[in-house]
C-alpha cells in the first residue's frame, strides 16, 4: 500500500510513476504538483493536482478530457481500457448492458462527441463511491447533452477531478468514513416522503415525525442525550464533564421543500452527529457542552411560516401562527397536538443567551461558487438579508389589432422594462453579493389578441450588506415609478418581507479558516444568498457557517441536489478540528 509519506519523500520520477493512473494518460499533472510537496494530508494532495488542472491551458484541458474513454465505447468493447477505467465501468455495470442500453449509450456517445468534440466524462462510481446505476448514467448523459460548450467543458473537468479523487483514495487506502456515514444516513431518511415520488418532508407529517425519531435515535447511539421538544426540534446534547460549562450549538433543519434534495439542511444535523459518534467511540469529551439542533421547520411549506424551529429556540415564536391552516384546513395547533406535542410549552424552549458560546452551522452551498472554484468547502461571511415585494401594474386592456403602438398602456411591456432594469442594476455589484430575482410573473386574464391591462410580478432583492441591498431597492422602486409614469401605467408595490443581513462573527470565521487550512484546503470566503437558521440564531449569539460544495451545477431544492462523500468528509474533519481547538470569545 502506498503511503503519503512515501509520496512526499520520493523523487519526482517515482512520484509521477506512482500516480500515473490517477489522471488518464496525463503524467504532466502529478509532475507539476510534485513541486508543492510535502503534502500535510491526502486532501492537500488532491487539491494540488486539481489546481494544476484548473490552471492548465485550454488545449491541455481538452487533451486531458480526450484522453478518457467513452462509456461502454470502442475501447471498452476491444478491451483497451486502463485498469482503473475497467474497474470503474464494471462497478457501474456498464459491462452488463442490455442490448437496448448499449444501443442508447452508443447513440449518446456519438451525439455528444459531435456536439462537443470530446468524450462524455462521468465519475460512474458516484457521489458515495458505490457506483451509479445504468439508468442514472443514461439520464445524466441525456441531461448534460443539452449543456452549452463552456458549461460542459467545466463539468467534464470536474468529473475528471472526482474520478481522480476516488483513484487517489484507492491508491492510498483511504476511506472517507465520516462522509460515507453522512451520505448513508441522508439516503435513509431521504426515502421517507409525503409524496410517492421525490422528497417532500413538510412540518408534522408522518414522514417528518419519522425523520425526527430516527435523528433522535442516531443522537442517542452517538452518546448524546436526545429529546424532541414542543415545536418538533430534535435536540441532542453531548455533555462536558464540567456541569457548569457553557454550550456551543450547531444544527440545521430537517424539513424540505416540495420535491427537494437530500442534503439541504440535513447535512448540518447528520454531520455533527457523525462527529460526536467518532468522539464518543474514542472516549473523548469536549470542555464545553455541544448541542445539535435538528430544527423542525425552516422552509414554510405546510403552514406558510418559516423558521419555526429556530424562532422557538430564540424565544420569538409567534403563537398566533398556531392558527395557520394548511391546504387541507388543518391548523398548526391541531397538527402539533396530533403529533403529541404541547403548543403551550413552546415558550419554554427558549435558550438563555448567557449560556451560549456561539453557533456554527454546516450546510450544502446551494449554489455553484465552490464548484467553479474547485473547492470542497467555503467559509460564509454573511447571510444575505432580503427585501421581497409584490408589484401590480395596471394599464388598459384593449384590442391588439386596433390600438396603435403609440397609444397603448401595456402593463406587460412596462413589467418587461422593469425586469431588465432589475437584472442590470443588481449586476453592478462587483462583489457578487447583490442579486435580484423576479420569480413570479403573471398576466391575469391574458389573451392572445388583448393588450395586457394588468401584470403582477414578485421582486426579491438580496445582499450580504444591508446598505448595498437598500440602495438597489431604492433604485428599482424609483425606476418602477419612472417607467409607469412614462407608459401611463399605475403601480401598486407591496412589501412582503424585509429581513436584515446576518454577518458571521469574525472570531468564529478565523477559527474555521485555520481549521480549513489545516485540512489541506485554501480558505475561501463567500456570502450566503440563501437564508438559514443561523440568521435567526444570530439574534441571541455569534454565528458562523461552513459551506460544503454542491454538485450538479450547484442545483439545490431539487432531486438533482448532490454532494460527495469526500466533500462531506472534509467538512466533518474541519468541524471536528474546530471543536477540538475551539477557543471561546475573549
Amino acid at each position: 500500500m502506498t503511503t503519503l509519506e512515501q509520496l512526499n519523500n520520493s523523487d519526482v520520477t517515482a512520484f509521477v510513476s506512482t500516480l500515473h493512473g490517477i489522471y488518464e494518460h496525463s503524467p504532466w499533472i502529478p509532475e507539476r504538483a510534485a513541486a508543492q510537496r510535502p503534502f500535510a494530508n491526502i486532501t492537500a494532495l488532491k487539491q494540488a493536482m486539481q489546481a494544476v488542472v484548473s490552471k492548465a491551458t485550454r488545449e491541455e484541458q481538452l487533451g486531458l478530457i480526450r484522453a478518457h474513454p467513452e462509456l461502454a465505447g470502442k475501447a471498452a468493447v476491444s478491451g483497451e481500457l486502463t485498469v482503473e477505467s475497467t474497474g470503474e465501468q464494471a462497478k457501474a455495470g456498464l459491462n452488463n448492458c442490455s442490448p437496448e442500453e448499449f444501443a442508447t449509450l452508443q447513440k449518446l456517445n456519438a451525439d455528444y462527441n459531435t456536439k462537443f468534440g470530446f468524450p462524455f466524462i462521468l465519475a460512474v462510481k458516484g457521489a458515495d463511491g458505490q457506483g451509479l446505476s445504468r439508468q442514472a448514467i443514461i439520464a445524466t448523459f441525456s441531461r448534460r447533452l443539452k449543456n452549452q460548450f463552456d458549461d460542459e467543458l467545466g463539468e467534464a473537468l470536474r468529473q475528471i477531478g472526482r474520478i481522480a479523487e476516488m483513484r487517489t483514495n484507492d491508491l492510498l487506502g483511504y476511506t472517507p468514513q465520516l462522509g460515507k456515514t453522512i451520505m448513508q444516513w441522508a439516503e435513509q431518511i431521504g426515502a421517507w416522503s409525503d409524496d410517492e415520488t421525490g422528497l417532500t418532508c413538510a412540518y408534522m407529517t408522518d414522514s417528518h415525525r419519522r425523520t425526527a425519531a430516527q435523528i433522535a435515535g442516531w443522537m442517542r447511539e452517538a452518546g448524546m442525550q436526545a429529546e424532541i421538544d414542543a415545536v418538533g426540534n430534535v435536540v441532542g446534547r453531548y455533555l462536558s464533564d464540567n456541569p457548569a460549562a457553557k454550550t456551543l450549538m450547531t444544527g440545521s433543519h430537517y424539513d424540505t421543500v416540495r420535491n427537494g434534495g437530500k442534503y439541504d439542511g440535513r447535512e448540518g444535523i447528520l454531520l455533527p452527529i457523525a462527529i460526536v459518534k467518532h468522539l464518543h467511540e474514542r472516549g473523548e469529551k469536549l470542555p464545553f457542552h455541544f448541542e445539535i439542533v435538528g430544527f423542525s421547520e425552516e422552509e414554510g411549506v405546510r403552514f406558510k411560516s418559516t423558521f419555526l424551529g429556530s424562532n422557538a429556540i430564540i424565544g420569538q415564536f409567534n403563537m398566533e401562527l398556531l392558527n395557520n391552516l394548511d391546504r387541507d384546513g388543518i391548523s398548526m395547533r391541531d397538527a402539533l397536538l396530533k403529533a403529541g406535542h404541547d403548543p403551550a410549552a413552546i415558550p419554554a424552549i427558549a435558550r438563555n443567551p448567557a449560556d451560549l458560546l456561539g453557533y456554527v452551522e454546516v450546510h450544502i452551498e446551494q449554489g455553484p461558487v465552490l464548484l467553479h472554484r474547485d473547492l470542497p468547502v467555503g467559509i460564509v461571511t454573511s447571510i444575505a438579508g432580503s427585501c421581497r415585494y409584490m408589484v401590480q401594474l395596471k394599464g388598459v386592456a384593449s384590442h391588439s389589432g386596433t390600438t396603435p403602438m403609440s397609444m397603448r398602456k401595456d402593463a406587460a411591456t412596462a413589467a418587461a422594462e422593469i425586469l431588465l432594469y432589475v437584472e442590470q442594476r443588481c449586476a453592478q455589484d462587483q462583489q457578487a453579493s447583490l442579486v435580484g430575482t423576479v420569480g413570479q410573473l403573471q398576466v391575469p386574464n391574458g389573451s392572445t389578441n388583448v393588450i395586457p391591462g394588468a401584470c403582477v410580478f414578485s421582486l426579491d432583492i438580496r445582499a450580504a450588506d444591508d446598505n448595498i441591498r437598500d440602495a438597489a431597492v431604492a433604485d428599482v422602486l424609483q425606476h418602477i415609478e419612472k417607467v409607469c409614469e412614462r407608459r401611463c401605467v399605475e403601480a401598486n408595490v407591496e412589501r412582503m418581507v424585509s429581513a436584515p443581513a446576518a454577518p458571521c462573527a469574525s472570531w468564529l470565521m478565523d477559527q474555521l479558516s485555520a481549521a480549513t487550512e489545516r485540512a489541506g484546503v485554501q480558505p475561501f470566503k463567500l456570502a450566503s444568498g440563501a437564508g438559514h437558521d443561523a440568521m435567526t440564531i444570530a439574534k441571541i449569539t455569534d454565528v458562523a457557517m461552513l459551506f460544503t460544495r454542491c454538485g450538479n451545477g450547484g442545483i439545490s431544492h431539487n432531486p438533482l441536489e448532490t454532494m460527495t462523500a469526500d466533500d462531506a468528509e472534509v467538512s466533518a474533519q474541519i468541524l471536528l478540528d474546530f471543536l477540538r481547538r475551539f477557543t471561546p470569545k475573549p
